[in-house]
């Protein structure tokens, strides 16, 4: 079976004792690629982590944006940076992550909004995917993408860890996302997502492990890390009544179509 990790950070603190050793344990179960997402202060090279151990590891690509949480942090001066990220480095992939989130607001509102289109705007001139956050914030988020990111010179997007309801995912589909499901969709409680899932077809599917976080059943209360991406993979092809490798094949695909690039 391979698979892809299409969202983790494993640039983070909570990797540093042992990253070589999460890399290969993440080769050995069948992840064959990662998309590594930068996070953090724009201003004080946290993002610039998600490129470097990007540029260290095979088949690990970066994404990097400003996380609504630092929103507040963003002007020209961050942008520029980011730009020279993506410039300089082929392993950077996409823009993001960046959106809404309505659940810490450690952003003010207005200023997530802001940053959120200046972003999307600037992923647009660069010929970049979006890699999206959303959290108490569908509708305006769902808004927003509809109002920027229309037309045929838009590359696209992927919903990160899903969260929000069927309805919510029918309209990321009409605007051409892919969305992509993390460990929480196996938790007990969360009919909900499946719900979502429900209406997701294959070709449009991603699986996610967004680690550290979100550890998926049966490992909940370890840390979470890409090798665990099977465990959600195993899950939903369940869900889907197909056997694993049809899955992981098929979101694969996805991963490599979508932001055009190849295995080593």
């Amino acid at each position: 079976m391979i698979l892809i990790d299409s969202h983790c950070h494993i640039d983070g603190e909570a990797f540093d004792s042992d990253r070589d050793d999460v890399v290969l344990r993440a080769r050995e179960a069948g992840i064959a690629a990662m998309l590594n997402v930068g996070t953090g202060n724009p201003h004080n090279g946290e993002i610039e982590r998600a490129v470097r151990t990007a540029e260290r590891y095979e088949n690990v690509f970066a994404a990097v944006g400003v996380h609504p949480h630092d929103a507040k942090l963003y002007d020209d001066e961050a942008e520029k940076h980011l730009i020279g990220l993506i410039e300089s480095s082929d392993k950077v992939i996409a823009w993001g992550e960046i959106g809404l989130d309505f659940y810490y607001d450690h952003s003010p509102r207005e200023v997530q909004r802001e940053v959120f289109r200046r972003q999307l705007r600037a992923a647009r001139r660069l010929n970049l995917p979006v890699i999206i956050h959303s959290r108490e914030a569908d509708e305006e988020t769902v808004e927003i993408l509809t109002e920027e990111c229309s037309g045929a010179d838009f590359r696209g997007g992927v919903m990160h860890c899903f969260g929000g309801t069927a309805e919510t995912a029918e309209k990321l589909l009409k605007l051409g996302f892919l969305i992509s499901f993390a460990g929480n969709v196996t938790f007990k409680k969360a009919e909900n997502l499946r719900e979502a899932a429900r209406v997701v077809p294959l070709e449009k599917l991603l699986v996610e492990t967004d680690c550290p976080f979100l550890t998926p059943v049966p490992l909940r209360g370890k840390r979470n890390e890409p090798a665990f991406a099977v465990h959600t993979a195993k899950f939903l092809a369940e869900f889907y009544g197909i056997e694993v490798e049809k899955l992981a094949e098929r979101t694969t695909r996805n991963f490599l179509d979508f932001f055009a690039v190849s295995l080593c």
